[in-house]
């Protein structure tokens, strides 16, 4: 038997037997089966992969912002609630820019705050990250406090907006929303896209 091949085989074999390790014992398991791997099996090991871009600004706000811009320092929780209406916008087949229209919109309606009932502070039964409102249609409670399903009712409504593309960010958003405030969705503009350009290929 050629030494070369048999060596190879060996190299293999034990390549193999450490990733099946690493499959049982878990992510705990890693540091030890690092070390173990020797310098020959390492070298089988693939390259990291490249960071992907992130979307243009462009793409993310074609018309430029209008007015003065919120700055605000978003906490765990607030960021979670916007990656989910980013995850459900790429569900929904919809681009960047649907992301950052339904991402302000929740910015202005809740603060990217999943509420629930407010009592004497709710205005009427509007609930959810984009105050849906269940006597208006949008779901029940257990359905627009879902961030997945309230992205979603939001979207399919978007899309029934004329051009909603080319449309200044408030003008979407206020068509879907009929907020008594159809203006002050712009001034999260800024926010939402980067929050989206963070998040939509993370």
């Amino acid at each position: 038997m050629n030494t070369n091949i048999f060596e190879n085989s060996k190299l293999r074999k034990a390549a193999l037997g450490v990733a099946g390790l690493a499959f049982v014992g878990g992510v705990t398991a890693g540091p030890a089966v690092t070390t173990a791997l020797d310098e020959g099996a390492r070298s089988m090991a693939p390259t990291a992969a490249v960071a992907a871009e992130k979307p243009d600004t462009a793409k993310l706000i074609p018309n430029g912002t209008q007015g003065v811009q919120q700055d605000v320092e978003w906490n765990e929780e607030q960021v979670g609630n916007a990656k989910a209406i980013i995850e459900a916008t790429k569900a929904n087949g919809m681009d960047e820019r649907a992301a950052v229209i339904a991402v302000a919109t929740a910015m202005q309606e809740s603060t990217l705050n999943n509420f629930g009932h407010l009592g004497d502070r709710n205005d009427h039964d509007s609930q959810g990250l984009f105050q849906q409102r269940p006597s208006s249609g949008w779901g029940t409670v257990e359905q627009i406090t879902d961030p997945e399903y309230a992205t979603t009712a939001f979207l399919k409504a978007l899309k029934q907006v004329d051009g909603w593309e080319e449309l200044p960010l408030t003008a979407a958003a206020q068509t879907v929303q009929v907020s008594a405030f159809p203006d002050h969705y712009a001034k999260w503009e800024q926010a939402a896209a980067d929050l989206v350009a963070e998040h939509w290929n993370s």
